[in-house]
């Protein structure tokens, strides 16, 4: 009896520690997706889909559009975008894949943001 307790127990354990055990066998692939990826000095550490406001610096003082959020949000490698004016009531939740275009009263770009 005692025999049988000891093999259920070493069962169990054995069982435990492989299902704790990780091997990923995607790790080939995911070396060459990071080196297709273009490399430049401002987002070579970037991650994908997270915003990178020094890359929207450019829209600065620009006349705020959809064509120039859709620029925006494209350089800035965000997946979602807004135009936010000095009186915009607006949520105060951080999204890190957000960027935010600011303007002034006349609707030119005044700041660009993540969030």
């Amino acid at each position: 009896m005692p025999r049988k307790f000891a093999t259920l127990g070493f069962v169990v354990v054995a069982s435990l520690l492989a299902g704790c055990s990780s091997t990923s066998s995607d790790k080939g692939a995911e070396a060459s997706v990071k080196a297709d990826a273009p490399a430049s000095a401002s987002n070579a550490n970037a991650i994908p889909g997270r915003c990178d406001a020094g890359l929207g610096q450019f829209a600065i003082g620009k006349p705020a559009s959809i064509d120039l959020l859709s620029q925006v949000r494209a350089r800035t490698g965000s997946q979602d975008a807004r135009i936010l004016g000095p009186d915009d009531m607006v949520t105060l939740e951080y999204r890190s894949e957000r960027v935010n275009v600011n303007t002034d009263a006349s609707g030119k770009v005044t700041r660009i943001n993540c969030g």
